[in-house]
């Protein structure tokens, strides 16, 4: 599958929203448990920078098919080369490797943004998350039992992570 990776736009916000909205309903993707809406996620999208912490879309034949981020992990001067990763992709397009595209593309991009470290923090019971990290060489760095509850469900978080040399 042919796809291209832009910078996200404010015009982007709905359709990335929209997305995201998709993994709420599987209750093993994200701890949202209820849908967001655009303007819940204005002030979420003006935080990205391209030269630093960039979001951008997935495109096949300039439809937006998914997004991915990355964010400052925990907020504070020392971690400033480490960067939290987001990766969602539409329900229609998974299972299409497009996680793997994804991955590579921003592995390539890291160098430009001065970032040394990601992490990705994904739920046990979201098995093909963490596989497609575990196939990306992320290693599990950490984990936190029972630590989200949707509906009756208590949900495992796996913290997973690479260093990558970017000099």
């Amino acid at each position: 599958m042919d796809i291209k990776f832009e910078f996200a736009q404010k015009s982007d916000l709905p359709k990335i929203v929209e997305i995201y909205n998709q993994t709420i309903k599987l209750k093993t993707v994200t701890a949202d448990t209820q849908p967001v809406t655009v303007a819940d996620r204005k002030s979420w999208f003006e935080e990205y920078n391209q030269n630093s912490y960039p979001l951008w879309t997935i495109k096949k034949d300039n439809i937006i098919i998914g997004w991915v981020g990355l964010e400052p992990f925990y907020g504070r001067a020392a971690y400033s080369q480490t960067a939290e990763i987001s990766l969602y992709i539409d329900e229609n397009y998974r299972g299409h490797h497009l996680g793997t595209k994804t991955l590579n593309f921003v592995k390539s991009q890291l160098k430009y943004i001065g970032i040394k470290n990601i992490v990705a923090f994904i739920f046990k019971q979201n098995p093909a998350s963490l596989a497609l990290f575990e196939k990306q060489n992320f290693n599990r760095w950490g984990f936190l039992p029972q630590v989200a509850q949707i509906d009756n469900n208590y949900l495992d978080l796996v913290i997973m992570g690479q260093h990558f040399d970017t000099d």
